[in-house]
Parts: structure tokens; sequence; C-alpha cells
């Protein structure tokens, strides 16, 4: 889409590498390039995609570039495939890992076999999208290779979190159209744990991308990274899917307070009910409605001691003349213990000693 007579089109960023953004036009073969001598030749349609640097004014002002994007390039080379970026549209929505603007939807891909499911692995990936505030497609992989007794049991099991899983098999090609219908005319974002099968996926979904696929390590049980930047790809239908790297255990970086409204089921619970305390966390406080037999109230405490650990050092943080210190146990464990009064427990170094003995020699003398 062309803005005006001004010699600036409408694009969408794709990729961001280094300092350059790979940008596709909205309507880039509607338009003419320019030949030789500069005049405009419509015969010839131009590049799809451009390759450009961010104007010195945004990069002043400190505006960042993400993938996903709407930007306006001004000026381009077309004979050159060259661009720059004159201004970003304001955002929908923004992801900060992945860095990705204007994202629709993720797609959470998971395995039911080979790896295997593991529900507090699937449950801290489920509240790391919650939290994004992003709908949530949750898509299970290699369905082939259980009974159709456990897919039961695992839709009956996941539907009672508060979703309802779509079982594909990529590998045997099932409901890869139903998954396609889904991301159409979207911009969808794959995530999930490395060896699942997300690029295997996207190669189904896109036939011509040939991403690189990874295999599963045999000792380990976990999928080895084969992504290793962010990139939106065109849809056949209609839309973009950013692949993303990779990872087993995403960071929750989300209060005490809003956890626990990124449990589906637990929302429920407190639309038809209040606890006594406003501040309650659902631990141990009287009269509280969420606390009871629900599945996931385990991995609840688990991920509250963990949100209340990071509460904890962001204060220090911001507090200086804080009493406490956070140490590292080991095995991703760590601890606030008091901070020890470092002049009162300080040696004394040795340089200091001599001197001090040297200066009584001198006032004995």
């Amino acid at each position: 889409m062309k803005l005006g007579t001004t010699g600036q089109f409408l694009g969408t960023v794709l990729a961001v590498q280094a300092n350059f953004y790979k940008v596709q036009l909205d309507e880039a073969r509607e338009q003419g390039s320019k030949g030789a001598g500069g005049q405009l030749d419509l015969d010839s349609p131009l590049p799809p995609l451009l390759l450009c640097t961010r104007r010195m004014l945004l990069k002043k002002i400190g505006q960042q570039v993400m993938v996903g994007d709407r930007v306006v390039v001004e000026e381009p080379d077309w004979s050159g495939g060259r661009g720059a970026i004159a201004d970003v549209l304001p955002r929908r929505t923004e992801l900060d890992r992945p860095p990705i603007a204007n994202a629709d939807q993720i797609l959470l891909v998971f395995a039911v076999a080979d790896p295997p499911l593991e529900p507090y692995q699937l449950s801290r990936f489920l509240i790391k999208a919650e939290s994004t505030g992003i709908d949530v497609l949750l898509c299970l992989n290699k369905s082939d290779l259980v009974s159709p007794q456990e897919k039961q049991e695992i839709s009956d099991r996941l539907l009672n979190w508060g979703y309802k899983p779509l079982f594909i098999s990529v590998q045997q090609e099932i409901n890869i159209a139903e998954v396609a219908k889904y991301l159409s005319q979207k911009i969808t974002v794959v995530a999930g744990p490395s060896g699942v099968g997300k690029s295997s996926l996207i190669n189904a979904l896109i036939p011509d991308i040939n991403l690189r696929v990874g295999e599963v390590s045999g000792k380990l049980a976990r999928g080895r990274h084969t992504t290793r930047h962010v990139e939106l790809f065109d849809l056949p239908n209609g839309g973009l899917l950013a692949d993303t790297p990779g990872f087993n255990q995403p960071d929750l970086d989300c209060s005490p307070e809003e956890l626990v409204h990124y449990f589906p089921e637990v929302r429920e619970r407190l639309a038809n009910g209040r606890c006594r305390f406003n501040d309650c966390l659902h631990r141990d406080e009287p009269d509280c409605v969420v606390q009871g037999n629900w599945e996931r109230y385990e991995h609840y405490l688990e991920f509250l001691d963990e949100a209340i650990a990071r509460q904890t050092q962001l204060n220090q943080q911001a507090d200086p003349e804080s009493n406490l210190r956070h140490k590292t146990k080991g095995k991703g464990q760590s601890q606030y213990e008091p901070k020890l009064e470092s002049k009162k427990y300080r040696r004394t170094s040795r340089r200091t000693q001599i001197q001090g003995l040297q200066d009584l020699y001198q006032e004995e003398d």
C-alpha cells in the first residue's frame, strides 16, 4: 500500500538480523520499478521484499523495530532491493520473548510421546502463554504413537485445565489441514519445547520453507534446538507464521498476585466467589475459594514460590539498603538470607595490620 505521493510504502517486518530488517511491502507487485535513467518501468514488478535500515531519527528517539511491526518505508531503491524504515505504526500486541509485535495467537506445540508429555513443563508453557494476554491454541503432535484410550485420557485431563487440545501427527499428516484453518489470516507465534516437531509442522504447513529439523536426545528424552532466530513466514492461505527458538523451561516473570489468573480452571472459581482477604495468595489463608482438589494446585504453589522469590529479588535490587541477599543453591534453586555487615565481619588486610604496627612503634619511640 502506497501512502499518497510521497514515496512512502507500508510493509511488515519479517525478520531482524543485526542492523537490517527484511520488510514485505503490502502491495509491492502493483507498483512499477525504476529502470535505466530513473524512469518508472510499469512492466517490471517490484520485489516483494526489501532489505531495510532504520532512519537515524528512530535511533535517536529509541524506537525499536521488531519482527511483526507495521512500518513505513521511504523512497525505496527498487533496483537494489533496499529501503529505509521511517516510522513504526502503533502495535496491537507485543511479546518480549520472543520479540514479536502484532501477534494474534500463540500456537503451543507439544508431543504426547517421544519426548513424553510432562504436565509440569506443559503447565509452565501455558502460564507463560496466558501471561501475554494473547489467545492460546494447544496442539499435541505425534498422536499416532499413543492409543485412542490414551488420547481420550489426555484430552479429558486438559479439558479440566480449561483447554481443548488439537491432536495431530506431522509424520502421518493427521489434522494438518485443521491446523491451517486456525492460522489463516492471522499472525501466529509457534512455541514449545525442543524436539516436539515445531519445525516439522511448519514444513508441513509451508512446503517450500525447508526448515532444519532436529532429533530427540535419547539420553535426556528432550529435543535439540534447531531454530536460531525469529522470522515470519507467509502461509499459503494467508497469514504469517513465526518460528521461534525452542526452549525447555520458559521464565515466569509475573507477580505473585497475577499468577492465579493464568490458570483457566481457577478463573471460574474466582468468578463464582471471593476469598476473605483481598491480598490472598491462595496458600494457607482461611476461607480461600481457590484451595481445593484441582490437579494443578501443586504446580501453582511451586510457581508461586518462584514468583515470590523473583519479586523479592527485584525489591532488593530496587532497595540497596535491604538486609537480605540472594543466594543460589544449584539446580535452579535459590534462597534469601540476611546480609552480614561488611565492616563488622570483614577481615583486616595484612597491609593494614603492618601499617598499624609501624604506627604503634613510632608512638612508643
